[in-house]
């Protein structure tokens, strides 16, 4: 015979594991230190310059069109 269910209690279970995940998701996103945020957007930062660095401009239109 089938396992007696309570509906209330499942849901209640189901609640619970939703809100646990979403605390661990806050925790990682918002529970670091201030000084390894900064150390992060400083290693952003650097890198953006990094990658723009290594940009290929084309020469600037000398105002006479091609052709």
């Amino acid at each position: 015979m089938a396992e007696i269910v309570n509906l209330r209690r499942a849901r209640k279970a189901r609640a619970r594991a939703g809100a646990e995940k979403q605390a661990e998701a806050n925790r990682a996103k918002f529970g670091r230190p201030k000084a390894e945020k900064r150390a992060a957007k400083a290693e952003n930062a650097r890198a953006e310059r990094a990658h723009e660095a290594g940009r290929i401009v084309p020469p600037a239109p000398s105002g006479t069109p091609e052709g």
